[in-house]
C-alpha cells in the first residue's frame, strides 16, 4: 500500500481484518428539520471501542503486522492527543502487544486515565501534539518499537474508512458524509471508500485548526498553528499529504466552523438526545447546525459523530 494512494480496496481489505473485533457503527435519523428539507442520519461512531473510531484504523495496523509477522517485540510506539494512543492501547491489549503512548501534558485527563486503565506505558511530553510526535519517533529509532501515527499511515486511514462503509450499506443511498478533520485520517478513509460511489465528503474543522483547508489554500500541506477549543483532537500542525490529494476531488468540500458553534452543536447533540461528544466530534454536526454547510434540496447526508472521550461535566 502506498504512503500516499489510498483506494477503496485497501478500506474492504481493513474491513476483513477488523469486522469480527470492531462494532458496526449504529445509524439513526436525526429529527425530522434538523435541516429543512435535507433528510441527515447520525453515525454514533462514539460507541466504538476506546470511544472513537480510532479504534478501526489501530486494530488494522496492529492485525497486519502480526498476519505479516513484522510486530517487534517492543510493540507499537504512538504520538496522540488521545483518541488514538486509546485505540493502539485497546488494539495492543487485545492483541498481546505492548503499547508505548506520547502525549502532550495538556491532554486532559480522561483519556490519560484511560490509556493507563487499558495497560498502556504513558509518557507526557510537551504542550501540543508534534511536541508529543517527535518524542515517539526517538523512542522508536533507539529501541526498534513500531512506530504507528495518529493520522498519518496507510493502514490508519483505511482502518477509518470501514466506518464509511458500514453506513453505506445501511443508507446506500447516501449522497454526502460529513466528518470532522484533525490530521486528515478518517477523511482520507471516508473519501477512499466514498469517491468511487458518487458520495460527497464534506471536511468539518475548527476556524482555527485549519490543516487541510489551509492546504487547499496553499497547494499542498503546510504547517498552521493550532488554537480552538477542539485542538485536544483536532490539533494536528499539518494534513496528511493523503488527505490533501483526496481533497483536492471535485467530491470533496472543506468548511470551518467557530467554536462557538462547536460550542453550540455539542450542547445541542446533549439536549436534544443525551449524547456526551467530545468537541472535535462535533465538529460536522456544527457546520449543518449553523448553516456552514447548506444542503441541497433533498440531499441526504450523514455525519459522523466520533469520539466521545470527554468530561461531560462542562455540558
Amino acid at each position: 500500500m502506498s504512503s500516499e494512494a489510498l483506494t477503496e480496496s485497501d478500506v474492504e481489505a481493513a474491513a476483513d481484518r477488523v469486522r469480527s473485533r470492531v462494532r458496526r457503527v449504529a445509524v439513526a435519523p436525526a429529527d425530522a428539520g434538523t435541516v429543512p428539507n435535507a433528510p441527515v442520519w447520525l453515525a454514533y461512531e462514539f460507541m466504538q471501542h476506546g470511544g472513537s473510531f480510532k479504534a478501526r484504523g489501530a486494530l488494522n495496523l496492529t492485525r497486519y503486522h502480526q498476519e505479516n509477522g513484522t510486530m517487534p517485540a517492543k510493540g507499537i510506539a504512538i504520538a496522540s492527543g488521545g483518541n488514538a494512543a486509546i485505540a493502539a492501547a485497546w488494539a495492543g491489549r487485545a492483541a498481546g502487544a505492548k503499547v508505548t503512548v506520547f502525549v502532550p501534558e495538556t491532554a486532559p485527563a480522561v483519556k490519560v486515565d484511560k490509556l493507563r486503565a487499558l495497560g498502556a506505558d504513558v509518557r507526557l511530553r510537551g504542550t501540543v501534539y508534534a511536541h508529543a510526535l517527535e518524542a515517539s519517533i526517538e523512542y522508536a529509532e533507539a529501541t526498534g518499537a513500531l512506530l504507528s501515527h495518529a493520522y498519518d499511515h496507510p493502514l490508519i486511514a483505511a482502518g477509518a474508512g470501514t466506518c464509511a462503509a458500514e453506513i453505506r450499506e445501511q443508507v446506500p443511498d447516501i449522497d454526502t458524509v460529513m466528518v470532522a478533520v484533525g490530521g486528515g485520517g478518517l477523511f482520507a478513509g471516508t473519501a477512499a471508500a466514498m469517491f468511487p460511489h458518487g458520495v460527497r465528503v464534506v471536511a468539518v474543522e475548527p476556524e482555527n485548526c485549519r490543516a487541510l483547508n489551509a492546504a487547499l489554500a496553499a497547494g499542498g500541506p503546510t504547517d498552521v498553528d493550532v488554537d480552538s477549543i477542539a485542538s485536544d483532537s483536532l490539533g494536528a500542525r499539518r494534513v496528511s499529504r493523503t488527505a490533501y490529494r483526496l481533497a483536492t476531488d471535485p467530491l470533496a468540500t472543506s468548511v470551518l466552523v467557530s467554536d462557538k458553534e462547536i460550542v453550540a452543536a455539542r450542547s445541542a447533540l446533549w439536549e436534544h438526545r443525551r449524547v456526551a461528544v467530545e468537541h472535535g466530534a462535533a465538529a460536522a454536526m456544527a457546520a449543518l447546525l449553523s448553516g456552514r454547510y447548506t444542503p441541497r434540496e433533498g440531499e441526504r447526508i450523514a455525519v459522523v459523530l466520533c469520539g466521545a472521550n470527554t468530561d461531560p461535566s462542562d455540558l
